[in-house]
C-alpha cells in the first residue's frame, strides 16, 4: 500500500491555488450548465482582473517520430506559460478526460494540467502531474 506524506509539496501549489480560485469564482457567478465556451470567456475575463497571465487555444505544435503532424493540439487554456488547462461541461470528470490530459502532457512536454469541470452543481476540478 502506498503512504501519502503530509509534507510533500505539490507542484506549483500556489499557482494551482491560484487557478482554481478564478474558477470558483465564475462557477459562483454563472452556476453550472453553460457551454465551456461560455464559462471559459468568463474565466478569461476573471485571469485577467486577477492578473493571472495566460494564452487562450494557442496551437501547440505536436510531431510524431520527429515530424511535425499538420494538425495541431489547441489547450482551452495554457496558463502562466506552463500549465495546460482543460475545461469541460460535463456531470462528472473521470477516466477519459483523465487520459485526455494525460496525452497532452505527454505531447507537450509541461509537467501539470488542471481539469476544470463547470458542468456539476459545485465545481469538480483535478490536477494531473506527469512524472519525467
Amino acid at each position: 500500500m502506498a503512504r501519502m506524506d503530509a509534507n510533500i509539496d505539490l507542484v506549483l501549489k500556489d499557482e494551482v491555488f491560484a487557478i482554481v480560485g478564478a474558477a470558483m469564482e465564475v462557477h459562483s457567478e454563472l452556476g453550472s450548465g453553460f457551454l465551456e465556451a461560455v464559462s471559459g470567456d468568463a474565466l478569461a475575463l476573471e485571469f485577467v482582473s486577477r492578473n493571472i497571465p495566460f494564452e487562450r487555444e494557442t496551437p501547440i505544435r505536436l510531431t510524431y517520430k520527429g515530424k511535425l503532424l499538420d494538425h495541431a493540439y489547441r489547450a482551452d487554456f495554457l496558463v502562466m506559460g506552463i500549465i495546460i488547462l482543460e475545461l469541460k461541461a460535463i456531470r462528472n470528470l473521470g477516466d477519459v478526460e483523465r487520459a485526455q490530459a494525460i496525452h497532452y502532457l505527454k505531447a507537450t512536454g509541461h509537467q501539470l494540467a488542471v481539469l476544470l469541470n463547470f458542468g456539476a452543481p459545485k465545481l469538480d476540478w483535478m490536477r494531473i502531474v506527469l512524472s519525467h
